[in-house]
């Protein structure tokens, strides 16, 4: 089998590159020229420069190609602006489908997130039958994910054979950009004594690289899957992570109406002065929730398996420290 991965230099894309020619599937990696392949070190993969902005280029990199896993995004929302993230998330998600459609590729894995799904009530989990109940200024990346899925339901509609996967909050190794796996190595460099009142669903990278193929194996067509692990509160996941960076746990929970207090200036800084804050308004403000999901789908018609989480911060950390972003300690 041939597969184009596109956003092939990110966390996930790098790490299912490797899970795909483990088990013997050709790969054909999408990537920008001017992208760094530090993700992908160490991989066998053909390479393709190309864009999911410019739709000539897909169309070339599908050549030959049984199964597109279009995993291209703008993930560090909280980094970048609100049109690049349309442009890229929305529309290029449209410009893979068009140029897979075009090139009568078999099948097209999207990869969206959790995100789409919207808020879930406190302390409960969502499934897939979940639909994104927040405004788009709310939270602009949920949106564009969720856009980007109803842009698949039109292309479905049309004929092609489009599978979507629904990835929680992801940790392992090659996480290059530091996206969720920082505060693994945030909690390394410096003891946190406070933690927000949430919580979040987490996920091995490999496990979701799991259910990224055999979701183009046997998922439905026009069908999503929850791809998570573990709902965790924030008092939990950070005390586990401790434990494993060898940190003290966390001793206070931040009360929930601080977050939210705390958020309108962030918001004023960020968007109306322009300050380039490590967070966002929308982050510190849905640390008060807990955005947890349920996987009982993909484990039902995939057959998704997922490991303690316990050993994927273990060896998310061990990563880090093998390369340079943590001091080994003693």
């Amino acid at each position: 089998m041939h597969a184009l991965v596109t956003g092939a230099t990110g966390f996930i894309g790098a790490n299912l590159v490797e899970a795909l020619t483990q088990r013997g599937w050709q790969v054909r990696a999408l990537h920008r020229r001017s992208s760094s392949s530090k993700a992908l070190a160490g991989l066998r993969y053909d390479s393709a420069i190309g864009d999911v902005t410019d739709p000539a280029s897909l169309v070339a990199a599908m050549d030959g190609v049984d199964v597109v896993f279009h995993v291209a995004a703008v993930a560090d929302y909280w980094r970048s602006d609100p049109d690049r993230l349309m442009r890229v998330n929305v529309e290029g998600t449209r410009n893979v489908l068009q140029a897979a459609r075009d090139r009568r590729v078999r099948r097209v894995v999207f990869t969206s997130s959790c995100a789409a799904l919207g808020r879930p009530p406190f302390g409960q989990a969502l499934d897939e039958r979940a639909q994104f109940n927040l405004r788009p200024e709310e939270f602009p990346y949920g949106y564009s994910k969720h856009l980007a899925e109803q842009v698949c339901g039109e292309f479905v509609r049309a004929g092609l054979d489009v599978v979507i996967v629904n990835p929680a909050v992801v940790f392992g190794p090659r996480d290059v950009n530091l996206i969720s796996s920082s505060l693994i190595v945030e909690l390394a460099r410096r003891t946190i004594p406070f933690v927000p009142p949430g919580g979040v669903s987490v996920i091995d990278v490999a496990d979701v690289c799991y259910g990224h193929i055999v979701a183009a194996e046997r998922g439905r067509t026009g069908e999503r899957y929850i791809l998570t692990n573990e709902n965790l509160t924030y008092r939990q996941l950070f005390g586990l992570i401790a434990d494993v960076v060898g940190r003290p746990r966390p001793r206070a929970t931040i009360p929930g109406a601080m977050l939210k207090l705390a958020a309108y200036p962030i918001g004023f800084m960020r968007n109306g002065l322009g300050w380039p804050l490590p967070v966002s308004d929308e982050q510190v403000r849905f640390a008060a929730e807990t955005f947890w999901f349920d996987a009982s789908k993909a484990r039902r018609e995939l057959g998704l398996t997922t490991r303690p989480i316990v050993e994927t911060l273990r060896r998310t950390h061990a990563w880090y420290v093998e390369n340079g972003y943590i001091k080994r300690r003693g």
